[in-house]
């Protein structure tokens, strides 16, 4: 079983005797609260009827699928599933943890271990809205990514021996922000369509490997009717602002993923070096190179956005959004402030270990007093604005992906506030959380629908195009 899997036993205290565990896994109160209880089930029955591998793979597939369908319609509100709220990001997580285990102490018709693992891949790039992705001609069309929840471990135990600790309710406000724009479209200013298609993210190093998000997105930023015209990143941030990350970093950092794996672990308390160092280098996958000019084998240090930022942030897209009770962005008039960040941190000197912080603090103004000081030429990286989780790394592939294609389209990440506010020690839900992650999700639904109405758009303001130091 993987550490994911792991967490499906897990139990919270219970909220009113934090003593004792509660009465039920905390996974098993997610999939029945988000009305998903049967998927696994039917997923298992319609396996049972399978007798190879291939029909297998396509069974897989299929109930990847519409598990992902049945997520997109609740959280739009085009049907009613169990009792917990339909913004909710969390049923998702946990239906699809539990498939995967499903599927892999499913004994099978014969599996060797790579067929095997072609069915969890199958079932998991479904679920996650990767094959669902499909834009109509003649509109603005638009790729949005979100994130699963993470920091699942750690938090308040109670005086329980037995009990998770209470991280483990956390969601993503970038996932649910993605189920609530999937295959939806608005009416732009100039009176046109935009289309906005949505996926959502694994906190795994592993899948990122696997290219994941290049095998995503990259079939969509090929010349055709269909290339879309904005390709954007969402993950949680923290505070009480949305955050425009302009730089991005290829180093990993030391910060363990869902699965516990943490690539470059600092070595005597120093962070491991970014040359000739694949452990701390993002590596990137062959098969979508691209122009064939592009060196696949040594990629940039830094990639940089192409966010329409100056018309983000007037955009305003807070002033219709109910204020949440923790928001503290000191504008009043807004659920949450939007900035352009451009801080981040190099390695100046590759074979040294001393980093430097360029472009602090993050000033609240557009356009900032003075133009943000760019990765000196040379430099390694050690964290871009969204810092050196997977978060940047998203944010990375996506905007070396734009690079690659020759594109001059808007590509870039959004940082959103932190979601993590409960009313409560150890309730699975309340109104407190509940409130937090509809604001998030409005306004970050708010922001995307900028960009569709902008696109197709040149860089605005600072922003200069791909960045050449560190090749």
């Amino acid at each position: 079983m993987t550490v994911e899997e792991d967490r499906l036993e897990l139990r919270l205290p219970d909220d009113d005797d934090a003593s004792l565990p509660q009465s039920v896994p905390f996974a098993e109160l997610m999939i029945h609260g988000g009305g998903f209880e049967d998927v696994v089930p039917i997923l298992r029955a319609a396996l049972d009827t399978t007798t190879s591998a291939e029909e297998a793979g396509q069974v897989a597939a299929e109930h990847g699928s519409r598990l992902w369908r049945a997520a997109v319609d609740r959280a739009q509100g085009r049907v009613e599933r169990g009792n917990l709220p339909a913004s909710d990001d969390r049923p998702l997580y946990w239906t699809r943890v539990l498939a995967l285990l499903t599927i892999r102490l499913w004994p099978g018709p014969d599996l060797t271990a790579q067929e095997r693992d072609h069915l969890r891949d199958a079932f998991d790039r479904a679920s996650r809205g990767m094959t669902d992705i499909d834009f109509p001609d003649g509109r603005a069309r638009v790729l949005v990514g979100g994130f699963d929840p993470y920091t699942l471990d750690g938090g308040d135990t109670g005086t329980t021996a037995d009990a998770a600790g209470n991280n483990l309710r956390h969601g993503n406000p970038s996932g649910a922000a993605a189920l609530a724009l999937d295959g939806t479209s608005h009416t732009r200013p100039d009176g046109t369509e935009a289309r906005i298609e949505a996926y959502i993210l694994p906190v795994r190093y592993t899948a990122f490997d696997r290219g994941y998000l290049e095998d995503t997105v990259g079939p969509w930023m090929r010349s055709g009717p269909k290339q879309v015209h904005a390709s954007l990143t969402l993950s949680q941030g923290g505070g009480s602002e949305f955050h425009l990350e302009e730089f991005n970093a290829r180093y990993r950092g030391a910060r363990a993923d869902n699965e516990g794996v943490t690539p470059a672990a600092p070595v005597d308390g120093r962070p491991q070096l970014a040359t000739d160092n694949p452990d701390a280098n993002i590596q990137i996958p062959v098969r979508l190179g691209g122009r064939e000019t592009f060196d696949l084998h040594d990629p940039p240090q830094w990639t940089r956005a192409s966010l329409p930022v100056e018309q983000m942030i007037a955009a305003s897209s807070g002033a219709d959004v109910t204020r949440p009770p923790r928001s503290t962005w000191p504008d009043g008039t807004v659920a949450y402030g939007v900035v352009w960040n451009t801080r981040f941190t190099e390695f100046p000197e590759p074979s040294s270990s001393e980093r430097v912080a360029r472009n602090d603090p993050v000033p609240h103004e557009y356009p900032p007093p003075e133009a943000p000081v760019e990765p000196s030429a040379g430099s390694a990286s050690y964290r871009g604005g969204g810092g050196n989780y997977l978060s940047n790394e998203s944010a990375y592939r996506n905007t070396l992906l734009r690079d690659r294609m020759g594109l001059d389209i808007p590509a870039g990440h959004i940082h959103t506030p932190d979601m993590q506010h409960f009313g409560s020690d150890f309730a699975i839900s309340d109104d407190t959380f509940d409130v937090t992650r509809r604001a998030i999700v409005q306004q970050a639904v708010a922001l995307v629908r900028v960009v569709g109405d902008l696109v197709p758009a040149t860089r605005p303001g600072w922003t200069q195009g791909p960045l050449d130091s560190g090749h």
